[in-house]
């Protein structure tokens, strides 16, 4: 299984306490999928939603493709995400509860095929941030005085 990331969306994690994932397909257009063959995909500010009965990804922004005839595609299109009927169901169930949200963290090729990781997630408080910021230094700074102990 060869899985080539196009992109990721790093702050999703650092906003966002994210309790489960969920990988979905996306419908493509020709020139869509040549531009994210060149990585020129963004993530930020990019959310999912059930409408209808169907799944869309609304705010990705793919760069339009420079060959592409008569101009290509809209840049910042919603795009609908490719995912079993029980799976958007289940998943649109969890969205009506006060609170959650669903962000796509990473966005990537597998075995061909552009597919979306989806983040099911609550949005944190300014407090949690910190305390994320906190642990992530204290880790660090262990690792350094682990690496630091192994070589003296």
């Amino acid at each position: 299984m060869a899985v080539k990331t196009i992109a990721t969306n790093r702050r999703a994690r650092f906003d966002f306490a994210i309790s489960e994932t969920y990988e979905a397909g996306i419908a493509l257009v020709g020139s869509e999928v040549k531009s994210l063959r060149a990585g020129r995909a963004d993530l930020k500010d990019s959310y999912a939603a059930v409408n209808d009965g169907e799944m869309w990804l609304y705010g990705l922004r793919i760069s339009p493709y420079e060959y592409a005839h008569e101009g290509g595609h809209d840049p910042e299109r919603p795009r609908k995400l490719l995912l079993h009927r029980g799976e958007i169901d289940r998943i649109g169930s969890k969205l009506a509860e006060k609170g959650l949200t669903l962000i796509p963290t990473s966005l990537y090729f597998k075995d061909g095929k552009a597919k979306v990781e989806l983040g099911l997630g609550k949005g944190k408080s300014r407090i949690d941030k910190r305390e994320t910021i906190k642990r992530r230094q204290a880790d660090r700074e262990m690792d350094r005085a682990i690496r630091h102990r192994s070589i003296d």
